[in-house]
């Protein structure tokens, strides 16, 4: 018996399950900077200076300032001009402020992504045969509203529900997330469940810990996919192959602590 006859409930990571980024980041600053009469700034410099900021912002505002009841508008607003500055471009007001709309504009579309095309077809095959279809993701609240809908991946449709950090409050890699989809779904048990993500600490990690089964796709022929097939996850190269896998795949024997739950489990809580 396949696994997908067991399961009530898949749910789904976003950014390099589902979609994946067109161009660089340096293409939407360029294209930003140059509507406001600047320079293109250096790309690189640029992208580093984002990650900086990034992590910055998320370390001291986690779920786009969710507990910090912070606009979403103005956790990017922040990012944004700590990009520029670390990336040693610092505009004044009026002129960060035309940069920044466009950025702000831009990533709120579904300009920057392309959708992968074995991700419509998956989605609405699982909602057909009656399994419910939920995305968890480390996104705020524009993916769910605008981005995902105008990319053709709508609620209803592909997905039926969505686990958002930025309006949950809870993000990858803590469990409790995982925990909201399963409860979300209408409290559906953990081994009724699979999660399909593209990172082993965020997506594999945590999934597994509480009992679900989980496998991680190597879109992008990652380095680190070989470590991951070692430590016990299934690694498949689409959604297509995951198909195959979930119709063919022998269901797992129960065990008592599946593929290490418990120092799953412990890791999980660690990060």
């Amino acid at each position: 018996m396949s696994l997908l006859s067991k399961l009530r409930l898949v749910t789904v990571d976003v950014t390099g399950t589902l979609l994946a980024y067109k161009g660089r980041l340096g293409d939407y600053y360029c294209m930003a900077a140059k509507a406001a009469g600047k320079p293109c700034p250096d790309y690189d410099r640029m992208h580093e200076g984002f990650k900086l900021a990034y992590t910055e912002m998320a370390r001291k505002y986690p779920c786009f300032g969710f507990a910090a009841k912070m606009p979403t508008i103005e956790w990017w607003r922040i990012c944004v001009k700590d990009s520029f500055v670390k990336a040693g471009y610092d505009y004044d007001d009026e002129t960060f402020d035309k940069v920044f709309k466009r950025i702000y504009s831009a990533f709120g579309s579904s300009a920057p992504y392309s959708v992968f095309p074995d991700a419509q077809p998956f989605m609405r095959g699982l909602r057909e045969k009656g399994i419910t279809v939920g995305i968890v993701s480390n996104a705020e609240y524009r993916y769910k509203e605008v981005i995902l809908p105008a990319l053709g991946l709508n609620q209803g449709s592909e997905w039926d529900f969505g686990v958002f950090s930025g309006i949950v409050g809870v993000e990858k890699p803590d469990p409790k997330i995982y925990k909201i989809a399963l409860e979300m779904a209408g409290n559906v048990a953990p081994e009724e469940a699979l999660h399909i993500g593209d990172s082993y600490r965020k997506d594999y990690v945590p999934a597994r810990s509480i009992g679900m089964h989980a496998l991680l796709l190597d879109r992008f022929k990652t380095a680190d996919a070989e470590s991951w097939r070692q430590s016990g996850a299934p690694v498949l190269p689409d959604l297509e192959a995951a198909q195959a896998w979930l119709t063919k795949n022998p269901t797992e024997e129960p065990a008592e602590e599946p593929l290490g739950a418990a120092l799953l489990r412990r890791m999980a809580e660690k990060l």
